[in-house]
């Protein structure tokens, strides 16, 4: 079975974090997860994780911790997720490829439908020590 790579934010803004809903013609469309992305050959977690943010949602990570590696088997391939929570970035949001996007508290969170791999991120994301955060935007 194919396996893939990818990296994701947990990106946190005045207690809340921001996801992202998949657009229509994507897999997995109407989903919501982290913004992040598959990691192209040669290519450190860290140095994707900044790639794809400055791509999809026009922000530069600044400061960013790793947290949490999860591996999640879909029918059609095995996903390796690396969790990483965002604290600081540059730019403002304005995000790329049709995405929806929001800032969400725990408890909304909960409600709305996110990808498979990511449900129990969401669910543990009640631990987190960022709730009471409010992240360093840099111009």
């Amino acid at each position: 079975m194919k396996e893939i790579h990818v990296v994701a934010g947990i990106v946190w803004r005045n207690g809340r974090f921001l996801a992202a809903r998949r657009p229509e013609g994507k897999a997995h469309a109407g989903f919501w997860e982290f913004p992040g992305g598959k990691m192209e050959p040669g290519e450190t977690r860290e140095q994707a994780l900044v790639r794809e943010f400055r791509e999809e949602m026009s922000i530069t990570p600044l400061v960013w911790e790793f947290w949490r590696t999860v591996r999640h088997a879909y029918p059609e391939q095995v996903v390796h997720l690396y969790f990483y929570h965002i604290t600081s970035f540059a730019g403002s949001v304005h995000p790329a490829e049709g995405h929806e996007t929001g800032w969400f508290s725990h408890e909304q969170a909960l409600e709305l439908p996110f990808l498979e791999a990511d449900i129990a991120v969401v669910r543990e994301l009640r631990n987190a020590p960022y709730f009471g955060h409010t992240a360093q935007e840099q111009s």
